[in-house]
């Protein structure tokens, strides 16, 4: 494929029915000129991480489809999961792969916005380079409280109204977060411990907003279906603080507290960069292969 690519990963609040995740991929490859390259099921997160590419308006049309059919599945007020959400499209975020700015993936990303809400009623909440105010630039300021929190505040206070849409939140399908951002990884280190006060304790210590390590956003979980805490993260640039050091950081804080690290998984696609950046040094993956290198799949899918 010639011409501009861009990558979309949307995050959907639906991760243990099967059924209605392929539901959710159909949505996506019903678009003509778009790749699903990767799809990446969490059940205690209770939510699926899709990644997609093609050209620019394709993936908009991609990412409106799937709003349209996530919103048909998924009732927020029946969802649970330990991972924060605001809506049954959760997030929405392009990144610009090749011929494109990070500019003009803002602009995609208020297209697919402005649809969403014409076409589906659903509010959106701009994020990272589309961000309408400085403090919405980080998607952890939107998401805070969660959709719980979000729907009782939204349509009185001028503060948390969305960007587009609303005031108030869809009834079941809350709002969705819509942003441009660079290649970003997804990052999760599973601990040897079922304690999720650990792993929150090492998730406060190396993320960036407390003054751990740049460009790391962390909290700590507990995963019912695995028995043990997890780090979950994500890397925002890689190439200024690389993966392996991310996982050396929070090996030195498990050991400081007592335990060990049990593995280490990756959410969505890798760049080759980053794995090339690491060699050498043990990251106990669970799930690292071929097919999670971004370059490799793009290649596969005709795309590179």
């Amino acid at each position: 494929m010639s011409g501009p690519l861009v990558e979309c990963v949307p995050n959907v609040s639906e991760g243990r029915d099967e059924a209605k995740i392929e539901e959710l991929a159909a949505a996506i490859r019903s678009v003509e000129g778009v790749r699903l390259l990767d799809r990446h099921t969490d059940p205690d997160h209770n939510r699926t991480v899709f990644t997609l590419a093609g050209a620019p308006e394709a993936v908009v049309e991609a990412g409106v489809r799937l709003a349209s059919k996530a919103a048909e599945l998924i009732d927020l007020n029946r969802h649970r999961g330990v991972h924060p959400r605001i809506g049954a499209l959760d997030v929405l975020p392009f990144v610009p792969l090749r011929g494109i700015s990070l500019e003009e993936c803002a602009r995609l990303a208020v297209r697919a916005s402005e649809r969403i809400w014409r076409e589906h009623r659903i509010p959106v909440y701009l994020y990272g380079a589309a961000a309408r105010r400085p403090e919405r630039r980080r998607l952890a300021e939107i998401r805070r409280g969660g959709f719980e929190a979000l729907r009782g505040v939204a349509a009185r206070d001028p503060e948390k109204a969305p960007d587009i849409g609303g005031p108030g939140l869809h009834p079941t399908a809350g709002a969705t977060a819509a942003g441009a951002r660079k290649v970003m990884i997804a990052y999760n280190v599973l601990l040897d411990t079922p304690d999720v006060a650990v792993a929150e304790r090492i998730a406060r210590r190396i993320r960036a907003s407390s003054g751990g390590l740049p460009h790391v956003q962390a909290m700590g979980v507990y995963l019912p279906h695995r028995g043990l805490a997890q780090v979950s993260m994500n890397l925002t640039d890689y190439e200024a603080t690389p993966l392996h050091e991310v996982f050396l950081a929070v090996a030195r804080e498990a050991e400081r507290e007592g335990v060990g690290v049990h593995s280490s998984e990756i959410v969505g696609l890798i760049p080759r960069r980053a794995l090339e950046m690491a060699s050498g040094v043990d990251l106990k993956w669970e799930n690292l292969n071929p097919e999670a290198v971004l370059e490799e799949r793009l290649m596969a899918c005709g795309l590179q």
